[in-house]
């Protein structure tokens, strides 16, 4: 190579570099990654953070995750007192004979033996039990078609809207027998994946105690009775299972040859817990597992592609946003500041130094006292694209305070400063 050569591609070379963004580009990382399912999403329970999704809004089959929504219902009737855990539930005669399909998951129910709510709840939970699912249904709303409108209710509550319950078990309608007025026998529960995470999150802090029950592993359903049965959840991700995974407590699998291998998923790591949502595992007819193993590498791109940080301490002024104007202050300007920590979910290897404040003011006039309430303040980053659950009004909007007091300016001042401002005009 010529000298001449030479010094051009060393020049080249460096002008490369100056083009080069001065922060880590996070989008790549996220375009490579995938979850081989027809949708996924993963959410930060506690502030509805979506740290994943892949064609999230899509109303699919949901097949038995619909058993979140029933054991939600069944939990806030609890809590209204209107059930116990202790209340006995009758067993009809179909619902008996449903129960001994083997063609369905089930635990075995006989019409001469005594059943708690808690039994069945368990048997919905850990085995998928749809038989004891049903008798849930006629426990709280007297019918199964009556427990469907107040699921449906129940969706509306929570804002969720474009979906199709037919049933309070996931099962195709062909199992059925007393269909639900205007649902035919090819119809299935459907709802889109960011919906079921929507529910879940409500069920998981509203509910916490839920969790004890969506870990157990293993299982003698009414030991009480002349008939137990030994359970074993479908969920395999939990402790001592095929597919073990430390942190995993939940929550609820589904499987119908519509909706595919489904599993609505929860892991607590350190402090933080994240729910994922995978529809329709695409290996599944190949590897049983494929619903677990995509859940797991959902979880682990999650938990290491975000952290939260505090980007600005209470107490700090806000970049470009330090000082605002007062109204016939003594000064024309008060610095505000942060009333708490303002923290955000940024993508890993992203700086604080790439947040953006957005601020809106109250109409402020002096005398302004020290502390007092000078608007809001939230934060955003550029390299998030996911923002967060509709059901959220995050980002968080944060308080400003003013850092000093600021007295009003006395009448010859703000006399000058009128006779200042005509002139001036």
């Amino acid at each position: 190579m010529k000298q001449e050569d030479k010094i051009i591609a060393i020049l080249l070379t460096f002008l490369l570099m100056l083009c080069l963004p001065a922060h880590p580009v996070f989008a790549s990382e996220q375009d490579d990654f995938s979850v081989a399912a027809k949708a996924a999403i993963s959410v930060d329970e506690e502030t509805g953070k979506i740290l994943y999704e892949q064609n999230s809004d899509q109303v699919l089959a949901i097949a038995s995750t619909t058993k979140l929504l029933s054991m939600y219902i069944v939990e806030k009737e609890i809590k209204a007192g209107k059930l116990s855990w202790e209340d006995t539930v009758d067993i009809p005669d179909d619902i008996a004979e449903l129960s001994l399909n083997s063609d369905l998951s089930n635990v075995p129910l006989y019409t001469d033996q005594t059943y708690t709510v808690k039994d069945l709840f368990h048997a919905a939970a850990i085995e998928s039990a749809n038989a004891a699912t049903q008798a849930l249904a006629i426990k709280v709303a007297g019918s199964e078609n009556k427990f469907v409108d107040k699921m449906q209710a129940e969706l509306k509550i929570l804002g969720i809207t474009d979906t199709k319950i037919v049933n309070s078990t996931g099962l195709p309608n062909e199992y059925l027998e007393d269909l639900y007025p205007g649902s035919s026998k090819k119809d299935e529960n459907k709802m889109s994946a960011k919906d079921l995470a929507i529910l879940t999150r409500h069920l998981l802090k509203e509910f916490p105690d839920f969790l004890t029950v969506s870990s157990i592993a293993t299982e003698t359903f009414a030991a009480q009775t002349d008939h137990p049965y030994e359970m074993e959840s479908f969920n395999k991700m939990l402790a001592d299972l095929s597919e073990e995974k430390a942190g995993v407590d939940g929550l609820k699998t589904g499987t119908t040859d519509l909706a595919g291998a489904c599993f609505v998923g929860t892991i607590k790591h350190e402090n933080q817990r994240i729910i994922t949502v995978v529809l329709n595992a695409s290996n599944h007819e190949k590897d049983e597992a494929a619903r677990f193993k995509e859940t797991s590498k959902l979880m682990d791109f999650s938990l290491s592609q975000w952290q939260e940080k505090t980007v600005l301490q209470a107490g700090s002024v806000i970049p470009e946003h330090a000082n605002v104007a007062v109204e016939n202050g003594k000064k024309l300007t008060s610095t505000v500041i942060a009333g708490e920590d303002i923290n955000l979910w940024l993508p890993k290897d992203i700086s604080a130094d790439t947040v953006d404040y957005k601020v809106k003011l109250d109409n402020v006039r002096a005398p302004v006292k020290k502390n007092q309430q000078m608007g809001t303040v939230t934060a955003t980053v550029s390299a998030d694209k996911y923002g967060f659950l509709p059901d959220e009004n995050s980002p968080e909007e944060v308080k400003l305070l003013s850092k000093d007091a600021n007295p009003k300016a006395n009448i010859l001042v703000r006399a000058w400063r009128a006779i200042k401002e005509f002139v001036e005009k």
